[in-house]
């Protein structure tokens, strides 16, 4: 993975300023974010917003322009007002707005779902909308990442009783979001992995192809939905393009090629003999 030169960033940034309406100062050294007050972010930051994509690219100008966004509308509210913004939100590990390893709180057992910080009202054009927000934005605003996210983790969990309620009442087990928290975030939370795995004796099953929506009861989808759906749903707002599978401690996938409906049977009858891990 080549890492761009600082010509390549700073020509990243100007596409980013035209085309997302980015106010940018270009320097030799990184990029002011003018306002009240200037937001410094060197170049060094700007290669950890692309993670490894190319900052000419659509998929480099889509992060780099989230991060520079939330970097400058973290700083206008101020670090109080931030602090009661903050909510939890869930990616796919693999999801390609996924702001980085040190944006990660919490790390879901299985492997597949990274909780970290997102805020709600910072955008002004949707103010329902939950923004990543970048760890050098708590940094800077002097917030202590730990104590905030024991109020996240608090929220997500109190979101996810009321999501696992919902689903039960809904003929297809359908995960709406609830609060702030989509359905990806949702799955972060035990209190509703807890509920869907003690609905199947201890191994339940879910379909999530995109973050706004997900389906539990696979008796009554189509095999062929999930990546399809997945496939149809824009990379910024797609979930997990197979099936999953959920006990209280842990969310996996299917693999590759996989039918849930088998595995669920197969593991069933000896849940206990299930490969988990332990961290």
């Amino acid at each position: 993975m080549r890492t761009p030169s600082a010509v390549e960033l700073r020509l990243g940034v100007l596409a980013v300023s035209v085309l997302h309406d980015v106010d940018v100062d270009p320097s030799e050294n990184g990029v002011v974010l003018p306002g009240w007050p200037d937001v410094w972010v060197p170049w060094s930051e700007c290669r950890r917003a692309l993670a490894g994509h190319d900052p000419e690219s659509e998929e480099g100008r889509t992060r780099l322009a989230a991060w520079l966004l939330a970097r400058r509308w973290c700083a206008d509210v101020g670090p109080v007002e931030l602090r009661d913004m903050l909510r939890p939100v869930g990616l796919p590990v693999d999801h390609f707005l996924h702001p980085g390893l040190d944006w990660v709180c919490e790390r879901v057992l299985g492997d597949v779902l990274d909780l970290g910080f997102g805020a709600v009202g910072l955008d002004g054009n949707d103010l329902d909308k939950v923004v990543l927000v970048p760890p050098s934005a708590l940094d800077h605003a002097g917030i202590d990442a730990g104590a905030a996210w024991l109020d996240a983790a608090a929220y997500l969990e109190d979101m996810g009783r009321l999501a696992v309620t919902m689903a039960r009442r809904d003929a297809r087990g359908q995960l709406r979001p609830i609060g702030d928290c989509d359905v990806v975030t949702l799955l972060g939370a035990r209190s509703l992995r807890t509920g869907l795995a003690a609905d199947h004796d201890g191994l339940g099953a879910a379909v999530v192809p995109m973050r706004r929506r997900g389906w539990t009861q696979l008796a009554l989808i189509d095999p062929a939905f999930g990546p399809a759906a997945a496939r149809a749903t824009s990379p910024a707002e797609r979930g997990f393009d197979r099936p999953l599978l959920i006990t209280a401690d842990e969310v996996t996938q299917v693999p590759d090629g996989g039918r849930p409906q088998l595995a669920l049977r197969e593991n069933l009858d000896e849940p206990w003999l299930r490969d988990v891990l332990y961290r």
